[in-house]
């Protein structure tokens, strides 16, 4: 899978947004510790500006940027052929060349570059807010590889949104039993409550988590406020 296919199967940025919210949610639920997690969500990023980020803990990782332009998707995996630090220090013919203007900034933002400035990334993705399907360069992929830009482990849970997907995934990062109900209840983003949450991970309480409801602006029951 490469871009041209991650294009194709993600869904309206709106879907998008709640999917890395649940994501997000689930993640800090099952890993209380931030620095284990896998998927985050800041609801508050900038003004006007939502991001949500992966980060495998190996290097590879992504970022997209929610905000009144539409939703712009960075990914860097750091084995692929197409990394920057393969093509003297910059991004792969197309990956970025034809970024539009209002996603330019976040490129070359300090954020998503390494200390000498350059943009890391080997794929992105961009939807604006009038457009009806997701953007990306014209790109030639380099012929020889089985991932050539790393879109397969880093897009994988955004184009599978399924549940069980996200049970595979967790089972084996966390190596611990998932219950599928529950991960359906945060993928609808239901209101959580504790019960819900002891059934992912008993050691945690609901209060525990108002920091990550708050950042991930999840969804609470009236008169509840995070």
């Amino acid at each position: 899978m490469t871009v041209y296919e991650v294009a194709r199967r993600l869904p309206s940025i709106a879907d998008l947004r709640d999917h890395c919210r649940s994501l997000a949610m689930l993640d800090a639920i099952l890993s209380p510790d931030w620095e284990g997690r896998y998927y985050s969500f800041n609801a508050g990023w900038a003004d006007g500006e939502e991001m949500a980020s992966m980060r495998n803990g190996s290097g590879d990782e992504y970022s997209i940027l929610f905000s009144a332009a539409g939703a712009f998707v960075r990914g860097f995996c750091h084995e692929s052929p197409m990394s920057p630090y393969g093509n003297d220090g910059e991004p792969w013919p197309g990956v970025t060349d034809e970024v539009p203007e209002p996603f330019k900034p976040v490129v070359e933002d300090p954020a998503f570059t390494d200390e000498d400035g350059v943009p890391v990334v080997t794929a992105c993705l961009w939807r604006g807010t009038t457009d009806d399907r997701w953007h990306h360069g014209a790109i030639e992929l380099p012929g020889n590889a089985v991932d050539p830009d790393g879109a397969t482990s880093l897009f994988g849970l955004l184009v599978d949104r399924s549940p069980e997907a996200f049970q595979r995934f967790a089972e084996d990062y966390y190596e611990v039993s998932v219950d599928l109900g529950a991960v359906r209840h945060v993928f609808a983003l239901r209101p959580l409550s504790q019960e819900l949450v002891s059934l992912l991970n008993p050691e945690i309480s609901l209060t525990d988590l108002r920091q990550d409801i708050s950042e991930t602006a999840y969804p609470q029951p009236h008169g509840q406020p995070a």
